[in-house]
């Protein structure tokens, strides 16, 4: 029997990657497994050694379209969409570049959603009821998402069958908006392909032009560029990778800090916490004064204001503020007339940095609303000036304040400030696409299917690699390179740093990650190359040093 989201007895394991009304049934062709019988000289591929629920005779994926109506049995199937890329065939096959060579031979298979209910059985004869429009076979969509080279005029195409799931359709729109971007890598399949390329590779020395305590906690470095060479522009809400060295006996110290002046500044800010036991933090706020050097990697990141004519909607606390403060100020230089909504969060007066600059910067938005949360305001801190609301900042609140529902809205803070803000937000009727979070440490991992106890991030265990070494910034560790590994992303799973991927073949780009230093070489190559500045872990070796953002 063959329900609406898959076959009876045969439902799917991961639900992020597969099932769903878009992809209830896998179909797999029986000429699929002649070609890949001689191509890797195996004779025991038996129906369901690719992961499919049918296996039939005929529909070629270079002759059936997306949209093209079947019915088998006593159900109605529909074509929505090729397969999506994972590791799990190879892992089946035991043939590792399984997830690439499906691609690359263009023999991908396809899912069906179900039209009609209806049982199913061996030997049912398939009869196509109807084509879909603009007929575009599956291995014609499936390699204009991942092979080099997306025709605009193809993309548009595929942008016309309804039939095409909406997970496709939003990775084919954001390759036709990348066309007019000045970015590289593929857009369709990472958002980490949308930021602009670096200014410049590697790290450079800049100097320590001054110093301010913003509160009790933070401090901020302003940083130039010793020659007095005008900076390149960042996008507001990127953020600086800055490398110190405290002392030459222990490794660098390698952290991601996000930038909160405004855009084409002459000098870079950032502006960092005090933490109990952060080396760097600490090492920031007791000894680098004016003068001295810090080693920089160029603005980065994809937690970037969008140009927009619905409202902004800026929420933060704590440290959380500095990138939405960039927006701010990017907001009251370039786009005074849009509404503006400015939420903050702090225990007190004594730990809300920038309460004056913000004040100021605000009061240059002649539409902005400003709401500020002081969670336990000291005797000293008076409402209706220094906040305007006692408490935590909750989803309750939203529609007290009148927070309009058709905009964008930035969150930047701890952890669970994001996910309850957030969820909180799409639960007040946002778009949940329109919701963006950006994290100081490292970022969600992606492990499709796999489950695992979390450890923090530690070296490898057994003895030290003699190869090159590896730093990842955002987990704040380094290792050096050992040929018992097959890619960084490897090296990255041994040290327990959380890694996102799903083939592993350099397909769907899911492991694609910024490289602020250092060359790689791949093995084997990818379809399709990284952004400009990033790296496809899961098939990436160093070639020298190297600094990862994870």
């Amino acid at each position: 029997m063959v329900r609406r989201l898959n076959v009876d007895g045969d439902g799917q394991g991961d639900l992020a990657g597969h099932g769903g009304e878009n992809r209830a049934v896998m179909v797999y062709q029986l000429s699929a497994y002649r070609h890949w019988a001689e191509e890797l000289g195996r004779d025991d591929l038996e129906p369901g050694s690719f992961g499919e629920n049918f296996t039939v005779e005929g529909l070629a994926d270079d002759e059936v379209c997306i949209g093209d109506r079947y019915q088998i049995g006593q159900a109605v199937f529909e074509v929505s969409q090729p397969r999506v890329t994972c590791y799990r065939v190879g892992l089946r096959l035991g043939e590792p570049r399984m997830a690439a060579l499906l691609v690359a031979h263009r023999l991908p298979g396809f899912y069906f959603r179900v039209i009609s209910e209806g049982e199913v059985q061996a030997d049912d004869q398939i009869t196509k009821v109807a084509s879909g429009p603009e007929q575009m076979t599956v291995a014609e969509i499936d390699g204009l998402l991942y092979l080099p080279g997306h025709p605009r005029t193809n993309l548009q195409r595929a942008l016309r069958i309804p039939a095409l799931s909406p997970g496709w359709k939003g990775s084919l729109q954001a390759l036709v908006e990348q066309a007019d971007a000045p970015t590289s890598g593929n857009a369709g399949l990472t958002g980490v392909a949308a930021s602009p390329p670096p200014a410049w590779p590697g790290f450079r020395s800049f100097i320590v032009a001054a110093v301010d305590s913003e509160s009790d906690l933070v401090r901020s470095l302003w940083l130039a560029d010793p020659d007095g060479s005008q900076l390149t522009n960042w996008l507001p809400g990127q953020s600086l990778t800055v490398r110190l060295r405290p002392d030459a006996a222990h490794a660098a110290i390698i952290r991601n800090y996000s930038l909160s002046n405004s855009p084409g500044s002459q000098t870079f800010r950032i502006s960092v916490k005090r933490e109990p036991h952060g080396a760097a933090s600490t090492y920031i706020h007791a000894k680098v004064r004016v003068g001295d050097r810090v080693d920089i990697a160029a603005p980065r990141g994809s937690f970037v204001l969008a140009e927009d004519q619905d409202p902004a909607l800026l929420l933060s606390a704590g440290v959380g503020i500095t990138p939405t403060l960039a927006m701010l100020h990017w907001l009251a230089e370039h786009d005074p007339g849009r509404e503006v909504w400015w939420l903050y969060g702090a225990r007190d007066g004594t730990e809300h940095p920038f309460a004056a600059e913000t004040r100021e910067v605000l009061r240059k938005l002649p539409r902005s609303h400003s709401h500020i949360f002081y969670s336990q305001p000291k005797t000293t801190d008076v409402a209706g000036i220094d906040y305007t609301h006692e408490g935590r900042m909750t989803a309750s609140t939203f529609g007290d304040i009148g927070l309009p529902q058709q905009a964008d809205a930035y969150l930047c803070g701890p952890t669970s400030f994001m996910a309850g803000l957030s969820a909180g937000l799409v639960a007040y009727g946002m778009d949940p696409r329109r919701i963006h979070t950006e994290t100081f440490g490292a970022t969600a991992p992606v492990n499709p299917g796999v489950v695992g106890a979390s450890r923090p991030p530690h070296p490898p265990e057994g003895p030290p690699g003699s190869g090159p070494e590896v730093s990842f910034a955002r987990s704040g560790i380094s290792a050096r390179w050992d040929g018992r590994y097959a890619s960084l992303l490897e090296l990255a799973e041994a040290c327990d740093v959380p890694t996102r991927w799903s083939c592993r073949t350099g397909v769907c780009h899911t492991c694609e990650t910024a490289i602020m230093s250092g060359t790689v070489h791949y093995e084997p190559d990818p379809l399709e190359a990284p952004g400009a500045g990033n790296v496809l872990t899961c098939c990436a070796q160093p070639s020298t040093e190297a600094v990862l953002d994870l």
